[in-house]
């Protein structure tokens, strides 16, 4: 596979997981399905850094329309192209460790809830104590409803995703040195069908 055609599937790819980092990070926003708790500010800490959003979305999403660029036919499929592609990537790779980071606090500390004494604190934030392996206190949290499998299910899948678009933007970075150094295999000087010929003819007074 040509560089070019590398950075056409990095960037696809890189598209819908941008999205999904920005859909979980606003879902967070609203436990239980109800808005009443971002609008009295009764959510988790780690929600309100907006890793997902930003991170895993904007930072992310930015790099992934470059690098699609550098894939297609046109100004950017060149070495230069590439060369920018790789900064970018490293941008990339930033909002995806930022969110990355995020996910891990959002579920090493636990969710922002009411417990069972009526008081809204974050109840798993214990030294020594791993909630995530001892389902049987998950409902301490009376308030919002089930927002320890919320929370964690949410931050699970921005982990995930995070990691991918790690992945796809350190191979970019591979990809776009090659790219400076190889070319990307579909300038704009190449567009020219293989198959194509061309006869002159001579006229003879």
């Amino acid at each position: 596979m040509c560089t070019g055609k590398c950075s056409l599937c990095i960037g696809r790819t890189l598209y819908p997981l941008a999205l999904i980092s920005v859909i979980c990070n606003i879902m967070l926003f609203f436990p239980d399905w109800n808005v009443k708790y971002a609008i009295k500010n009764q959510i988790t800490e780690e929600v309100k850094l907006m890793g997902g959003l930003v991170g895993g979305g904007v930072l992310v999403l930015i790099p992934a329309v470059h690098i699609y660029m550098t894939g297609e036919r046109g100004w950017c499929a060149n070495r230069i192209g590439m060369f920018l592609s790789i900064i970018l990537a490293v941008v990339g790779v930033a909002g995806a460790l930022y969110s990355f980071s995020v996910a891990v606090l959002g579920l090493y500390h636990g969710p922002y809830c009411k417990d069972i004494l009526d008081n809204w604190s974050t109840p798993f934030n214990i030294p020594n104590f791993n909630y995530l392996v001892h389902s049987d206190f998950w409902g301490f949290c009376t308030e919002p409803k089930n927002v320890v499998k919320f929370n964690v299910g949410l931050f699970s899948i921005l982990l995930v995703v995070n990691s991918l678009q790690i992945i796809l933007c350190a191979i970019q970075m591979i990809n776009g040195l090659f790219g400076c150094l190889c070319g990307t295999c579909r300038d704009i000087n190449n567009t020219r069908p293989n198959n194509v010929t061309f006869t002159t003819t001579v006229h003879v007074a």
